[in-house]
C-alpha cells in the first residue's frame, strides 16, 4: 500500500502543471549528457502529447484507495459548500479563447484549423467520459448516482484549458498559467460540492488533456502546415535562474509512534492528507525567504479501535528556503521553517483531544522538474514537530508528509 502511494504522488507530482505546446527546447551550452537527454526526451512529439495527460489517469485510478481521506479534509473545512459557478467555469477558456480570435488576437492557427482541432477535441472527451461513467458506475460521494467517474466538468475544463494553452501559450506562459488555474478551480469545485473524489478529478484532468492532444494531433495530420500561423516556438532554460515560486501542495501524512493518555487510554493516527499553499521569494539561485499554510486531517485509533471522528490540524510557517541546481531543468531544493499549529477539537469516543495549539517547525526536502520556464512541478518529503493534540507520555508530535505541488515560478 505504500509504495503505491508513493508511486501515485510520483505520478501526480509531474501532474499537477499546465500544459503548454513546445515545440523545441533549446537549452544553455556546456550542458552534460543527463541533461542533453532530459533535453532531446522532453522536446519529443509524444512527450508533449503525453507527459501531463498520463500521469493524471495513472494517478487517478491509483488514488481511489485515498479517496476518503481527502473527502474527510473537505467535510472539516467546508461541510457545507455548495455553488454553481463550476457549471460555467469548465467552459470559460474556450470563450476566452474564442473571444481573442474574434477580436483579432493572432493564434496558432486559422479559424477553420483551430474549430476542426477543437471539434476533433471535443468528440473524444464526451466519448471517453461517457463511456467510462456508464461503464464504472461509481457512486458520487453525495450518493445521487453512480456517474461520478471520470469528472465530465473537470475534463472539459481541462479540454478547454489545453486549447486555450495550445492557440495563445506561445504567446505568453500567462495565457496557460490563467486557463489551467481555471480549470483547477473547476476541479477542486467538483470537490468541494460533494460530487466527485479526488481520484474522479485526476482521472478527468487527464482525459481531457489527452483529448485534445489527440484532437490537435488528428488535425495536424489532415491540414499539416496549411492554416498554421506560427512558426516553432522554443523556451530557454537557465541553469542558475533565480528559483522563486508559489504553488498549491497535495500530500498524504502520517505520524508515527503511539500516546498514552493515561492508564487506560492510548492513541494513534492512520494516515491522512493535507493540502495549501507555498511560496518563496529567492535572492539569488541558492537562498530565498518564504512561508507555507496547510491543513491536514488525521484518522484516530483509540485502543486499537478506529474512530468516527477524525482530528483536523492547520497550520502557518515562515523561515528560509534553500534551492541548488543539478540542471537546468532539475532543481533540489530543502528549508528550515517556524510557525504556529492549532488542533481543531475532536470528540472521541471516551476522551476529547485538540483544541490546542502551539509552535511549530518543519524541515523537508524537494525536488522541482521545470516542465516550463513559469512551472515547476515537485516532489517533497516533509518533517514537522508540532504540539501534542492532548495531554500524553509524550512532549511533541512528529509529522511526516510526502507529497507533491505545482508553482508558478518567476
Amino acid at each position: 500500500m505504500m509504495r503505491s502511494k508513493l508511486f501515485f504522488l510520483f505520478l501526480l507530482s509531474v501532474s499537477w502543471g499546465v500544459h503548454a505546446q513546445v515545440d523545441t527546447v533549446k537549452i544553455f551550452p556546456r550542458e552534460s549528457g543527463f541533461q542533453r537527454t532530459i533535453n532531446k526526451v522532453t522536446s519529443s512529439r509524444a512527450y508533449q502529447m503525453t507527459y501531463i495527460g498520463v500521469p493524471l489517469v495513472v494517478g487517478g485510478l491509483i488514488v481511489k484507495s485515498e479517496d476518503d481521506h481527502f473527502r474527510q479534509l473537505r467535510n472539516a473545512y467546508l461541510p457545507a459548500f455548495s455553488r454553481r459557478y463550476d457549471d460555467y467555469t469548465q467552459y470559460l477558456p474556450a470563450a476566452v479563447m474564442l473571444g481573442m480570435k474574434a477580436g483579432g488576437v493572432e493564434s496558432r492557427s486559422s479559424w477553420g484549423r483551430m474549430l476542426v482541432s477543437d471539434a476533433f477535441s471535443a468528440v473524444i472527451m464526451s466519448t471517453v467520459v461517457g463511456q467510462l461513467k456508464v461503464h464504472t458506475k461509481v457512486m458520487r460521494p453525495d450518493g445521487s448516482n453512480d456517474h461520478s467517474f471520470p469528472s465530465g466538468h473537470t475534463a472539459t475544463a481541462f479540454m478547454t484549458a489545453t486549447m486555450m494553452s495550445k492557440e495563445y501559450g506561445f504567446k505568453s506562459p500567462w495565457y496557460s498559467i490563467g486557463a489551467y488555474s481555471v480549470a483547477t478551480a473547476t476541479g477542486l469545485t467538483r470537490m468541494a460540492n460533494n460530487k466527485h473524489w479526488l481520484s474522479d478529478i485526476l482521472a478527468g484532468a487527464g482525459f481531457g488533456i489527452l483529448s485534445t492532444e489527440l484532437g490537435y494531433f488528428f488535425a495536424d495530420l489532415i491540414f499539416k502546415e496549411k492554416g498554421l500561423n506560427r512558426s516553432a516556438s522554443s523556451e530557454t532554460f537557465d541553469r542558475f535562474h533565480v528559483p522563486s515560486f508559489l504553488g498549491l501542495h497535495l500530500g498524504l501524512s502520517v505520524i508515527p509512534g503511539e500516546y498514552r493518555l493515561n492508564d487506560h487510554s492510548r492513541m494513534s493516527f492512520s494516515s491522512g492528507s493535507s493540502a495549501g499553499v507555498e511560496g518563496a521569494w529567492f535572492i539569488n539561485p541558492y537562498v530565498g525567504f518564504g512561508g507555507k499554510f496547510t491543513a491536514a486531517n488525521m484518522s484516530v485509533i483509540l485502543n486499537e479501535v478506529a474512530e468516527d471522528e477524525s482530528l483536523d490540524w492547520i497550520a502557518g510557517y515562515a523561515g528560509a528556503y534553500f534551492s541548488y541546481p543539478l540542471a537546468s531543468r532539475l532543481l533540489v531544493g530543502s528549508k528550515l521553517l517556524a510557525g504556529y499549529g492549532h488542533y481543531s477539537a475532536c470528540d472521541l469516543s471516551t476522551v476529547t483531544i485538540g483544541n490546542r495549539g502551539g509552535m511549530s517547525m518543519e524541515t523537508g526536502g524537494s525536488m522541482m522538474f521545470l516542465a516550463k520556464q513559469n512551472l515547476g512541478v515537485k516532489f517533497f518529503l516533509d518533517y514537522s514537530l508540532t504540539p501534542v493534540a492532548a495531554p500524553s507520555d509524550k512532549k511533541c508530535t512528529q509529522i511526516l508528509t510526502v507529497g507533491s505541488s505545482i508553482s508558478v515560478t518567476f
